[in-house]
């Protein structure tokens, strides 16, 4: 539910735009609204559970994803639907490491690899079937569905939870409240998040607001730090970051993140931008990737739980997705749907590899009483890394569009041989069609200049593609620093115990 929210409502901007009488500008604040709410609420999922209690924490938060939901669909302005999608992020937060703190208590250790595995087919899923589904729902119906079908899941999975969830290991006190760790955290990150999803859009250090907003999200976040370190009872325990194995697997899960919604935000473009194709083709030529990683992740898990290091399926996966960019950068104007399978397979083998073994890595070690502290920091990362990696691109798109198209143009010229031919030859073709020939010159230049920006698109993805596949290498060496902890013999007693 919550993974496919993050990106469902993607294609169905331009439909909410017309009917709410909103800008493609305002209505960007629908999908904004969701991921601040989203990356504030992440990292307090450890200390909320704590403090409420698992089992209530979860069954609230879904209760307030579905509750938010229903009203996302019957909101009748643009700025009451973005209230709601704020409220909708602050349930939906919660639910994915809440899920993964349930599941690594209620397994031992040796378990937990398949359980993870199981687990991670809906984080691949999620970001890649929205789209499509949000696609299928906008053709056949309206834009409100794409919130409302979350309600019959949202009320089984309450039913579910009060049925099946426990408390887990709760403390024998109440935490206190951490008031002043949760304002500087959800102004910090808040902010910074505001700033990776407006900046591009807002031309980044040239607006005064978005100025305001960085220097808000260093004061913040470095105010945070200092506060949390301090503190007998932090709302985000960071000591915990001193275990090198949580450390190290936070950057590549960042890194993760980066790739997965990088490849989620170029892939389409080169697909509907260059070669012409619908958002339904489009989700559709996604999905075989997806399937790959279902059928992978249950074996990684298995053979987590044989004993296997989780070093090796995190170093093969790295390597599987720096072949997908590398594959990627190759392709041309003449590109089929079926060249793209080969990379897309490998795509979904590489997320298939990292997804349970990042997360098994990050709670190496921990006290079970940790873990959804360290399962909320590596999530956080995982969101960040995204956001990152999409405002990244987005400068870097723009910056390489404008190099490409310079380079294009040096070459088109009146005195070029190669340009004239051209030229000619659509203007006879235009004129055989055209009624009025005297057009036929104009519209020849209309094409020549939709040449030249697809194929500049077409350079400037494909550097992107590679682009994405450099920054995994930077990263990679990490892998061989992280130890092979085993839990210790009580804390695994711990945590078998919680299981029944």
């Amino acid at each position: 539910m919550e993974l496919i929210d993050t990106s469902i409502v993607n294609v169905a901007l331009n439909h909410m735009a017309g009917n709410l009488g909103a800008s493609i500008e305002d209505v960007a604040w629908v999908i904004t609204s969701y991921a601040i709410a989203n990356v504030i609420v992440i990292p307090m999922t450890g200390f909320l559970s704590q403090y409420f209690g698992r089992r209530r924490y979860y069954i609230t938060s879904i209760m307030i994803f579905t509750v938010a939901s229903v009203f996302c669909g019957l909101s009748t302005s643009i700025w009451e639907l973005v209230f709601w999608r704020f409220v909708q992020g602050l349930g939906g937060g919660a639910l994915l490491s809440t899920s993964q703190s349930i599941l690594f208590d209620a397994f031992p250790p040796n378990q937990r690899g398949l359980a993870g595995a199981l687990f991670g087919m809906g984080i691949v899923l999620g970001p890649t079937l929205g789209p499509t589904v949000g696609g299928l729902i906008i053709d056949s119906y309206s834009w409100p569905l794409i919130f409302n079908i979350n309600v019959p899941f949202g009320i089984i999975a309450c039913l579910l939870a009060y049925r099946y969830v426990d408390n887990g290991i709760e403390p024998a006190e109440r935490p206190s409240i951490d008031w002043y760790g949760i304002l500087m955290l959800a102004v910090g990150v808040g902010s910074l998040q505001f700033v990776l999803e407006r900046g591009q859009a807002d031309d980044w250090f040239d607006s005064a607001y978005i100025r305001w907003f960085t220097f808000t999200a260093i004061a913040g976040l470095i105010g945070f730090i200092w506060w949390e370190l301090r503190q007998t009872q932090p709302v985000v325990n960071l000591r915990i970051l001193k275990n090198r194995n949580l450390s190290l697997t936070t950057v590549l899960t960042f890194m993760v993140g980066f790739v997965l919604f990088t490849s989620v935000f170029v892939f389409p473009l080169l697909l509907q931008r260059v070669l012409g194709y619908t958002a339904y083709e489009t989700g559709i030529t996604l999905l075989p990737s997806s399937v790959l990683s279902l059928f992978i992740m249950p074996i990684v898990g298995k053979r987590l739980q044989m004993g296997t290091s989780p070093k090796i399926f995190v170093a093969l996966g790295f390597m599987t997705l720096m072949g997908f960019g590398i594959i990627m950068s190759r392709s041309d104007m003449n590109a089929s749907s079926g060249f793209f399978m080969l990379p897309l397979v490998i795509r979904g083998a590489g997320l298939g590899l990292l997804m349970v073994p990042l997360t098994t890595m990050a709670v190496q070690g921990l006290k079970p009483v940790d873990i959804p502290q360290g399962v909320a920091l590596n999530n956080m990362m995982r969101q960040l890394g995204g956001s990152f990696g999409i405002a990244m691109i987005n400068n870097y798109v723009a910056q390489r569009y404008a190099v490409h198209r310079n380079d294009l143009i040096s070459n088109v010229y009146s005195g070029s041989q190669s340009f004239a031919e051209r030229n000619s030859a659509l203007v006879q073709n235009l004129q055989s069609h055209l009624a009025v020939t005297a057009n036929a010159q104009q519209q020849s230049y209309h094409i020549l200049k939709l040449t030249i920006m697809k194929q500049s698109y077409l350079l400037t993805y494909l550097d992107a593609f590679m682009f994405s596949a450099l920054c995994i290498l930077i990263v990679f060496p990490l892998i061989f620093f992280i130890r092979r902890n085993v839990v210790s013999s009580n804390a695994a007693k711990m945590a078998s115990e919680s299981s029944h």
